[in-house]
């Protein structure tokens, strides 16, 4: 069986489960939000009772992060609704909004707070919740009604999916990151190519990422289509989880004749920085055939592109320069925002180098990367054409229908937005 196959089989009390299989699990993790949260809850109260105790405090995980710095009174209310059933449930792990527990952006939240460990199933009402495969654990988004069950239940029945793997071989260039290696695969196999299935990512080049860029790879399995990511666990795997939880996990890995859907292998070194052209993650070009294009707003955030590593890797094209555009700086979670102010390069903070820039710094959150009310930081508005660092491009995506976005590494981000148009990273680094 694959790593995937293994663990639901685990979660499932079966001592083998194939691709096709229907099989109830039980669900170690859940997670949801702002967005999913309120009609989650209300689903759960309506099949479970006004009075019904969730099927376990210490496994529900609610981390506001979408809609929150905004006036937005719509969006002010699904807050308090999750603060008002935090409270009813006496809940552990309500990362509320103006509190010294908030974190930012849920799925990096979920990392730091030591909830993602090797071997486990988590479930999130969020489609990128398959940030946290890159853990060697079993993790997708489901809708509402799904989480409502898991909720009241602790159990989900799944289809176990096929699983398609992905290798990439020799030491990563400097001038890749990993959502140069994720968009070439979402290029290859396009929105759909993954559908249902699982995307296990190994090599060399794999292992050679921090669990950071690791998250980035999972992260974007959804826009292949794909039910889950995947990376197995190895020494750089526990030693990042034992640093946050004290929580005890088993590993889990495929059998070495494991079968798989299909297999794609990648040279890194014959590799270009890519990006993918407006309007989807599929749209593939290396950097090389869009150079020159004009651009009216950078973008470094997200779940996919606000982490620590992605601004270490922005700050060594920005020190030291000025952007030509409006860049915007977004960490995703207040540990990172707080790092921001502590990690130093070439003895400046990488706070003081993008603000030195000309960056405009926002709070930890989801930010302009869902569009949002229209007083969201960084949120696009009419024509203008935008690089990014965010999971997806489609029309409206980061506020305006009119805007056109360019999806691209923090390397190619950063290269940018100091001359204002799309530039091969190759060219300004040092």
């Amino acid at each position: 069986m694959t790593i995937t196959e293994k663990i639901i089989a685990n979660h499932a009390g079966r001592e083998r489960v194939t691709p096709g299989d229907n099989v109830w699990i039980d669900v170690d993790v859940l997670m949801t939000h702002d967005v999913c949260g309120p009609p989650t809850i209300q689903i759960f109260k309506r099949e479970f009772g006004e009075t019904a105790q969730v099927w376990d405090k210490n496994k529900l995980v609610i981390m506001p992060d979408h809609y929150i710095f905004t006036t937005n009174h719509h969006a002010n209310r699904n807050v308090d609704i999750l603060r008002d059933f935090a409270a009813e449930q006496t809940l552990p792990h309500f990362y509320d909004v103006g509190t010294d527990r908030y974190k930012g952006v849920c799925h990096i939240g979920l990392a730091e707070e030591g909830f993602n460990r090797p071997g486990i199933t988590l479930f999130g009402t969020d489609s990128h919740t398959c940030t946290s495969g890159a853990f060697g654990l079993f993790s997708t988004g489901v809708g509402n009604t799904d989480a409502a069950l898991i909720m009241g239940t602790g159990k989900i029945w799944v289809k176990v999916p096929e699983t398609m793997r992905f290798v990439f071989e020799g030491a990563l260039p400097p001038y890749l990151m990993a959502k140069d290696l994720i968009l070439a695969i979402i290029g290859d196999i396009g929105c759909d190519g993954g559908t249902y299935r699982t995307m296990e990512f190994d090599g060399e080049a794999v292992y050679d990422l921090d669990m950071q860029e690791r998250m980035t790879l999972c992260n974007m399995a959804i826009e292949g289509g794909a039910k889950n990511g995947i990376i197995a666990p190895d020494e750089v795997t526990f030693e990042y989880v034992r640093q946050r939880t004290s929580e005890a996990f088993e590993p889990v890995y495929g059998d070495a004749d494991a079968r798989f859907h299909s297999e794609r292998v990648y040279d890194v070194s014959t590799m270009e920085p890519i990006v993918a052209k407006p309007h989807s993650p599929d749209n593939k070009a290396t950097v090389s055939e869009v150079a020159g294009t004009k651009l009216d707003r950078a973008y470094v955030g997200s779940c996919t592109g606000g982490k620590l590593e992605d601004f270490q890797a922005a700050a060594r094209i920005l020190r030291g320069q000025e952007v030509a555009v409006e860049t915007y700086i977004v960490p995703a979670t207040t540990e990172i925002a707080r790092q921001l102010h502590e990690v130093t390069l070439g003895g400046d903070t990488l706070y003081d180098i993008f603000i030195n820039a000309g960056c405009q710094i926002g709070k930890s959150s989801c930010a302009a990367c869902l569009g949002g009310p229209p007083d969201t930081f960084g949120r696009t508005h009419n024509t203008e054409v935008v690089i990014s660092t965010t999971n997806r491009n489609f029309p409206g995506r980061m506020g305006s229908k009119q805007a056109s976005v360019y999806l691209a590494s923090p390397l190619t981000v950063a290269a940018s937005a100091c001359t204002g148009v799309i530039t091969d990273p190759r060219e300004v680094l040092v």
